[in-house]
């Protein structure tokens, strides 16, 4: 059974940092498009960024940014997250796609705010 379980989302000033994790249970990570998404309220959820092998591809929103990378070892995703914008608010989860078969996290919050 696959589980991908997101935390260190929280409260972060206008210009802080963050970094997500996403533990992943019951897959080969290396095998896996990994990706972070986000949504906030009122909004559909969109891209991030993607992780496979040495790839990684971001938004245009996270180019600069944000950081994707992966621990094959402990399993682990991560979304390094700096000079955080108010914009960047939002829930943010982490995915795990292979052909056909997509996995999501359950979420984590992320509100950057005065």
């Amino acid at each position: 059974q696959v589980q991908l379980v997101e935390s260190g989302g929280g409260l972060v000033q206008p210009g802080g940092s963050l970094r997500l994790s996403c533990a992943a249970s019951g897959l080969t990570l290396r095998k896996y498009v990994m990706g972070w998404y986000r949504q906030a309220p009122g909004n559909q959820r969109e891209f991030v960024a993607i992780n496979y092998g040495g790839y990684t591809n971001y938004a245009d929103s996270a180019k600069g940014r944000f950081t994707i990378s992966k621990d094959n070892a402990n399993n682990t995703v991560y979304l390094q997250m700096n000079s955080l914008k108010p914009e960047d608010t939002a829930v943010y989860y982490c995915n795990a796609k292979l052909g056909s078969s997509v996995y999501w996290g359950q979420g984590t919050q992320v509100t950057v705010s005065s």
